[in-house]
């Protein structure tokens, strides 16, 4: 009796992984995703991080709970430019993070900040379909980097001056435009560049170690810049000479030991949360002027005319610097120019 006893408890243990109604597999330990962003609250955090517990919170629910991701905002697991490396090196699991931090240890992703190059969320979302997209997804993949979600933003520039909307309007003015690319056509307009990751920007303002900041509209409000600035250039029209590739990322090398249902399941989660990213990302270009007002800055669009000279300005500049530094990056660059405003 004993004995078939103690085989019908185990029976009845075994029973619930049996009898799961998913095809998944039980779950393993819960992925992580580091962003350098804030937190906040509800629906006043950044939409960052919205995006990344949303992605967590769709993946726990369609898998049973067998795919489960943990979010650790703000820097609070890993400095923001170790994430790309540690990705790479399946050291974290995933991230959210501008493609230009890379740039350093892979050039040719210094395209997705390019100065001109995009400017339009049309044009950067008709990347992914495009010969560009499919290029950048080759050569991610072969470093090691999945892209699960294409996340573009607009960005405006805040000052402590003078209103910054044409190139000249930064001459003389300690900047930050937030890649390589972008200081090339600050510093032939005459700026003093510097090299700031977004969660050091409102110090750097605050002290006047910076004077003008050039980043993504989210972020000119999740890093409350509005208290330290007294203009502002916005993008609420849609259209900007500043347009950042800023992706959900994750470790190749974790991906490829998951099951391929997981795989699918991971990426068709992705893929829908670009409709959140842009609505986001739009809502911030608007929320953004809003914002400035409101603190008592004065709020500039950017004009035709002015995006005009950013463009002319870049061509010669950052564009050809690009161009010159391998074949690649040449390639590359042709590959974007096809996908037109």
């Amino acid at each position: 009796m004993d004995t078939q006893r103690r085989a019908l408890v185990a029976g009845l243990a075994a029973a619930p992984a049996l009898l799961l109604p998913s095809r998944y597999a039980s779950a393993a330990e819960p992925l992580k995703l580091s962003h350098q962003f804030p937190a906040g609250a509800g629906a006043d955090s950044d939409f960052r991080h919205r995006l990344s517990l949303r992605f967590a919170d769709e993946l726990a629910r369609r898998s049973n709970g067998a795919l489960k991701v943990n979010v650790y905002p703000g820097s609070s697991l890993m400095k923001v430019n170790a994430q790309f490396s540690a990705v790479r090196k399946g050291a974290l699991d995933m991230t959210l993070v501008p493609l230009p931090y890379a740039g350093g240890e892979v050039a040719e992703l210094n395209i997705t900040l390019m100065p001109g190059l995009v400017t339009s969320y049309e044009q950067g979302y008709a990347w992914k379909k495009a010969e560009i997209g499919q290029a950048l997804t080759g050569l991610l993949a072969d470093k090691g980097v999945i892209i699960v979600t294409w996340i573009w933003q607009a960005g405006g520039t805040a000052s402590r001056t003078v209103p910054v909307i044409a190139p000249e309007d930064v001459k003389g003015l300690k900047y930050r435009g937030g890649s390589r690319e972008m200081d090339l056509v600050a510093k032939a307009a005459g700026a003093t560049t510097l090299s700031i990751p977004s969660n050091e920007i409102y110090a750097a303002m605050q002290t006047g170690a910076a004077e003008a900041i050039t980043t993504s509209s989210t972020s000119l409000i999740s890093f409350r810049l509005q208290e330290v600035s007294k203009h502002l250039t916005s993008s609420k029209t849609g259209h900007s000479y500043w347009f950042m590739l800023e992706p959900l990322l994750m470790s190749k090398a974790v991906f490829d030991k998951l099951p391929k249902d997981q795989q699918a399941l991971i990426m068709s989660v992705g893929a829908e949360m670009e409709k959140f990213a842009l609505e986001g990302a739009r809502a911030d270009d608007v929320l953004v002027a809003q914002t400035y007002v409101k603190a008592g800055a004065q709020v500039h669009e950017l004009t035709p005319a002015a995006l005009a000279r950013w463009v002319e300005l870049a061509r010669p500049t950052a564009w050809k610097d690009y161009a010159e530094r391998s074949e690649n990056c040449a390639r590359l660059l042709k590959l974007a120019e096809k996908v037109t405003a």
